[in-house]
This record gives C-alpha cells, structure tokens and sequence, in this order.
C-alpha cells in the first residue's frame, strides 16, 4: 500500500502545521521554515532573501503571494464541525498555504512576505529587488467564490503645535487648542456627501493625542497622530494638501504649527477584465460557483504591487475576512480545499 499523501490531505496538513505556528509581525522565521521543507519535498528552489521573505522562484506567468505574519492573539488550534480554529487561519494562513499548494502543482512563482500587518516590509522590498512578473494573484481571504479588486490606501501624518508657555487664566489658544481646531476642521472637510459607499469615502482617525507643558517648562506643546483611508477618486497628495488646508492660520508670533506626512500607500482598483480576474473567475465556475467581485475598505499588499508593476491583478483566497483579526478566527476546510483548486486551475490557466 502506498503511504504517500494524497493531495487534499497534504493541503489540509501545511495548513494545520502553519496555523498551529505562531507568526505575529516579525517572528516569521518557524512558519518560513515550514514553507521552504514543503517546497524541498516538491524539488522546488526556496529560499528566504534579506528581509525574511521565502522565495520559490518559478514560472512569472503568475506570481503567488499571500503575507506569513499575524497580528497578536492566542486562539487555541483546533479542527471543531469542519472548521479550523486558530490565529491566522483566515488572515492570511488560508491563502498562504493553498497558494503554496497551487504553485508546487503549478510551477508558478510564489512569495510569502513578512509584515503586511505592520509596514508591509517584505512587500516593499519585494517591488525593489525583483522585475515585474506578468501577472499577480495576493492572498487574502475573499472567500472561495469572490475576488477582490479593490483596496482603499492610506496616509499617515502627525500634527503639532508648540505655543510658548503661560499662566491659564491668560486668553487666547495654546498648543493643544490649536491642535482640537485642526482635528475638527479635518473632520468637516472630509466630511461625507451623501450616501457613498464607505469604500468611497475618506476615512479620519486620530490613532494617538498627546499634550502638556515641555519638560523645559517653558512652552506648551501638543500632537495628533491621524491616519486618512485614501478612495481609489483621491490621490494621497490631495488628501495629504486638504489636511493642510485645514492647519490654523490664526496663531501667534510665537506659536509653531505644521504637520509630517509619515508613511503612505496608493489606493487601487483593478479591472473585473484583466486576466488575473478572468482566470480566477474560470476556476470558480469549475468547481460550480458564481464569482462576486468585492472592494475593500482596508488597504493590503496588493496596493503596493499595483503601484510599482504594471501587470493584471486581483486578491484571493479562501476564508471569511469577517473574522481577520477576530477572538474566533477560524476557516471552513471545505472551502479551503475549493480555494486551493480554483487557484490551481487559475495558475495553470496564467502559465499556460
């Protein structure tokens, strides 16, 4: 009798195994080990470049690439009616692992990066060593039957203020003051016109405030961390210049005011026609589903994929993304075996 592994079962088993491996953001070095034993059992090349990300170079007709990282969250790994509980199973674990399925399959190109949770590292670094492959499918959870197309971006700034320091009682704004004007005019200006999908809208959100005389004592001084979720019909730049225009004009000879852009990514809307999109649909209908195509709010790797290749692409993978990140986060085995074969067949498709 033979003891191989039939394919469903060694599908299910790096999934399991990558689950039941913690990886949160910057600890991705056992679930990388993980994927290079599973590309040396298919006798394909792996290896991890200089930021961590596990490379298995391969056919470019289609690049696979799904992110190793977690967020934080201790869920205890158990298969219960079906479904596999644990951190990351849907977010991004699912689509990591029946992306490595399709590509041993397949001989597609396949990447797993490290940090999209965070800075999106291994992504970044990823568009700056390597040539454009032809085509692109990241994996996120979209669920079996679905395609992501679209993805908000973002951009990061701080505010401050410095007024010079006075007794309270004296009139007039001071730093912190200036820094609660500016918050409520961004919010105005930002403000949604009426029924706009969220997907269409900017988002606003102060992610941290901080204010209070200086340890010198001699000025006052205050901050506003924000981050602004860009639509696809805004361009970082003409976010980052309507926060600006909202920055106080009335303060004194003395007070300082100013914001520094941090950190950005581009939105991205891909076309329901481009190949990528095509090939995945193709796979779906063979395993006898109908395609939804879906736009998020969030903002992921495929963001900074779009803004440096020009080449077809889409998000993918199997599971809910209503429970990333969640205290039950968990994916249904049946609709992860659908998901490794709809990615099979699309990458056979691509590299054809």
């Amino acid at each position: 009798m033979s003891t191989t592994a039939r394919p469903q079962d060694e599908a299910r088993d790096l999934l399991s195994d990558l689950v039941s491996t913690p990886s949160v953001s910057g600890d991705e070095d056992a679930v990388a080990e993980r994927l290079l034993t599973f590309f040396e059992s298919h006798g394909r090349e792996a290896y991890r470049d200089d930021v961590g990300n596990v490379r298995a170079p391969g056919d470019d007709g289609v690049l696979l690439t799904s992110h190793m990282d977690t967020v934080p969250g201790d869920i205890e790994v158990r298969e219960e009616d079906g479904e596999l509980w644990g951190r990351g199973a849907c977010d991004a674990k699912g689509p990591l692992a029946a992306m490595a399925v399709a590509a041993a399959e397949t001989g597609a190109s396949y990447v797993g990066v490290v940090g999209e949770e965070t800075t999106s590292l291994g992504a970044r670094h990823l568009v700056e060593t390597r040539d454009a492959p032809d085509a692109v499918i990241n994996g996120e959870p979209s669920g079996w039957d679905a395609v992501t197309l679209g993805y908000r971006g973002f951009v990061k700034g701080a505010f401050t203020a410095e007024t010079p320091s006075a007794h309270t009682s004296r009139p007039g704004p001071n730093a912190l003051e200036y820094a609660m004007d500016w918050w409520h005019d961004v919010e105005e200006a930002f403000e949604k016109e009426g029924e706009s999908a969220v997907f269409e809208q900017v988002t606003t959100k102060p992610v941290g405030m901080d204010g209070g005389v200086s340890a010198d004592g001699l000025a006052f001084e205050s901050s506003v961390d924000a981050q602004f979720r860009v639509p696809p019909s805004w361009t970082i730049d003409g976010v980052a210049e309507t926060a600006e225009e909202c920055l106080p004009t009335y303060v004194g000879e003395e007070a300082t005011v100013g914001v520094e852009w941090t950190d950005s990514i581009p939105p991205v809307m891909a076309s329901p026609r481009n190949a990528v999109a095509a090939a995945l649909r193709a796979g779906v209908r063979a395993e006898g589903g109908e395609t939804t195509h879906l736009r998020k709010t969030g903002t992921s790797d495929m963001n900074i994929y779009h803004g440096a290749w020009d080449c077809p692409m889409a998000t993918y993978g199997p599971g809910d993304s209503s429970l990333d990140h969640a205290p039950d986060e968990r994916i249904d085995l049946t609709e992860y075996d659908r998901g490794v074969a709809v990615l099979t067949a699309a990458a056979e498709r691509l590299t054809a």
